[in-house]
């Protein structure tokens, strides 16, 4: 197992933020700014984890996960950890996302201790041991 994280997000500084974070903590993070660019990652890198902004410009995280989940390009991609990380709070919102295929929903703003235990729950960091 590796230590690549794809980020699919619009938001340059959601993208900024998590990068740091992330990369502090050894990981190596893949950006994807709209729907279908993160899919077609999903499917064409060595991908260990994803985080999922819900609201994309082109299509939304809902069916970017499906069609992750769906793909016939790699069948590992049924297993990938999928983790929306999403604005939306209202009710029923986690329930959609996990029933999309994401594995974990995460509101925003961003809380940067939850992201390293989420992350590191599916993707052990290599500089924490």
């Amino acid at each position: 197992m590796g230590n690549n994280i794809l980020y699919i997000e619009d938001n340059p500084d959601n993208m900024m933020l998590v990068k740091r974070a992330l990369e502090s903590r050894g990981y190596k993070l893949l950006e994807a700014m709209t729907g279908m660019t993160g899919v077609e990652k999903a499917e064409t890198e060595d991908v260990d984890l994803i985080l999922l902004d819900i609201n994309l410009p082109d299509i939304d995280g809902y069916e970017v996960a499906r069609r992750i989940r769906g793909s016939n390009r790699k069948t590992a991609l049924a297993y990938l950890p999928i983790i929306a990380v999403t604005a939306n709070a209202l009710k029923g919102d986690a329930e959609k996302a996990v029933a999309a295929g994401c594995d974990v929903y995460m509101s925003k703003p961003i809380n940067i201790r939850e992201l390293w235990a989420r992350v590191e729950a599916f993707v052990p960091s290599p500089h924490v041991k």
